[in-house]
């Protein structure tokens, strides 16, 4: 799966973000990693001395459902709806779609065991934090096999963690409206012993049977035999699942199992010291990820990448292609722009950016359409800071820092869009800020009357300062916790009636926040050598 390959066309000048949210291009890389750890957190859940999801005691935990007896072996299968006599044909949709986001994981079994014996997670998996996120799930995962006639010992999470996916595999999130959001774990090279286990696991639990004989959209190849797919359903759980004589996939929906089925055959193949790797499509995320990737000379497979060291993951930098004429200069973040962010800031993207030396609309349409040739340049230092918020309703809390006051005139043109933003130089840099509490924030930084990145964790400040093309750092506890809250406080005040709900919340929210904020640091960072960027990481 390749992304993109031709770049897109000179994009105009850039629009402000709005006030129901800030512009995706913006938040692409936020929202990668963002995925990296919802992802670990939801698939290599507990294992070995950990206590199974299904014992944890947590929302929709419990015993797998069963209305007889449980050791015999017969109780589960006489619960379950009985197998279909024969296949549906599938309506196979109309349209083909592309994949958004992606996670490489190249090694399952370093992975997960980094995960696994992690104190922080298995400790939370204990309390209403982990059990919530579980949820449902708990039932299926902490099934016992021998209770489903599968002939192996353990959990069904055992099976589908420790053989189904014992080989290098890629979850993709697809673009579309039905589909993003829901996953398709695809395994390109499973094995025969990987095979064996998917069958024996499948005649166990199928409940329906879909064919399929063509890809969505006609795009794709189809086996002469076609494709058949199965649910699977185990505690009241359903599954979706196929494979082929060289792939397996896995999904939620059938639809998204049956787009893996017809995509373009993956080799992962790992890059040197690297466990786990994330990636995006500019050209399915809209026109704005176009116009970041763009400006930035960095639209062909730009990737965020991780390692398993010890008991974490920990980051390793950001990497891939960049133009044959660099958009991006390499430097350190400036004292300045330390001093003016502050430190509990979730989201921090800063770039040092080639740009003309005049901003106006002409000269920038120029600089990329690629006629730059005879054209003065210089590099600004460039920063959005952002506080992801988990309701709609809020107003977004962004920042675009501009570390050239003297562009102030020309950004303020470029940026007059009907939505209003809080303009002011401080600390040396130009800020055009969303609303007047995230400007007040800076302010406060920047005067020392609130901890700037400057107070971090040693670790955190010694990786911003040094050298960079493109800088990523997330506060994952600030970023995690303050979405919990938020989608707390919105699911109470959606209910019929309700009235606006003070930012109190019960005793075990705040102890999960708590909990939540003592994650570490992430930092990325990409630096430019030649045509490619270099990865460098650092963290707390």
């Amino acid at each position: 799966m390749n992304p993109p390959s031709s770049p897109p066309g000179a994009p105009p000048p850039p629009t402000p973000p709005g006030r129901k949210g800030p512009p995706r291009a913006l938040l692409v890389g936020a929202g990668v990693a963002v995925l990296a750890g919802v992802f670990a957190a939801a698939f290599f859940l507990g294992r070995g001395s950990a206590p199974s999801p299904a014992s944890s005691g947590g929302p929709g935990a419990g015993a797998p459902v069963s209305s007889g007896d449980a050791s015999s072996g017969t109780g589960l299968l006489q619960a379950l709806p009985p197998a279909p006599d024969k296949p549906r044909k599938m309506d196979v949709p109309s349209e083909a779609v592309r994949p958004a986001f992606w996670v490489d994981v190249y090694t399952p079994g370093e992975v997960r065991e980094a995960l696994t014996g992690n104190a922080w997670l298995q400790e939370q998996l204990r309390k209403p934090l982990g059990q919530g996120f579980v949820g449902g799930w708990a039932a299926m995962l902490g099934t016992r096999s021998e209770d489903l006639g599968l002939g192996f010992k353990g959990a069904v999470f055992d099976l589908l963690a420790g053989q189904l996916l014992s080989a290098p595999f890629r979850v993709v999130w697809f673009s579309g409206d039905t589909r993003t959001g829901t996953p398709a774990i695809l395994v390109p090279e499973p094995g025969n012993t990987v095979m064996a286990a998917f069958d024996g696991m499948a005649g166990a639990v199928r409940r329906d049977v879909l064919t399929a004989d063509a890809c969505p959209g006609g795009q794709g190849e189809v086996p002469g035999k076609g494709f058949t797919l199965t649910r699977w359903l185990v505690a009241e759980q359903s599954l979706w699942a196929a494979r082929t004589d060289d792939r397996m996939v896995f999904g939620r929906t059938s639809a998204v199992v049956l787009q893996g089925l017809c995509e373009p055959h993956l080799d992962l193949e790992p890059p040197e010291e690297v466990d786990l790797e994330l990636g995006f499509s500019p050209e399915t995320l809209g026109r704005e990820a176009q116009l970041l990737t763009h400006v930035m000379g960095v639209s062909q497979g730009i990737r965020f990448q991780f390692a398993a060291e010890g008991n974490r993951l920990v980051g390793r930098g950001i990497t891939g292609p960049v133009a044959d004429d660099p958009r991006l200069d390499s430097a350190p973040l400036s004292e300045e722009l330390l001093k003016l962010i502050p430190e509990e800031t979730p989201v921090l993207l800063a770039l040092q950016l080639k740009l003309p030396e005049l901003l106006d609309a002409a000269s920038l349409k120029a600089f990329w359409s690629g006629g730059s040739a005879d054209m003065t340049v210089r590099t600004r230092q460039v920063a959005l800071v952002w506080t992801p918020r988990g309701d709609a309703s809020l107003p977004s809390e962004v920042a675009l820092v501009w570390g050239r006051p003297e562009d102030a005139v020309a950004l303020d043109t470029l940026f007059s869009g009907p939505n209003r933003m809080e303009r002011e130089t401080i600390c040396g840099h130009h800020v055009l800020a969303s609303t007047p509490a995230v400007l007040e924030r800076l302010r406060k930084a920047c005067a020392g009357q609130v901890p700037n990145l400057l107070h971090a964790a040693p670790a955190v400040v010694a990786g911003l300062r040094e050298k960079g093309s493109v800088s990523f750092g997330l506060r994952t506890g600030t970023l995690l916790g303050g979405l919990m809250v938020d989608g707390y406080t919105s699911q109470l005040s959606s209910a019929e009636g309700a009235k606006p709900p003070a930012r109190t919340v019960p005793a075990e929210i705040e102890a999960a926040r708590k909990d939540l904020e003592t994650l570490p640091y992430i930092g990325l960072r990409g630096t430019v050598d030649g045509n490619r960027l270099v990865p460098g990481g650092f963290g707390s």
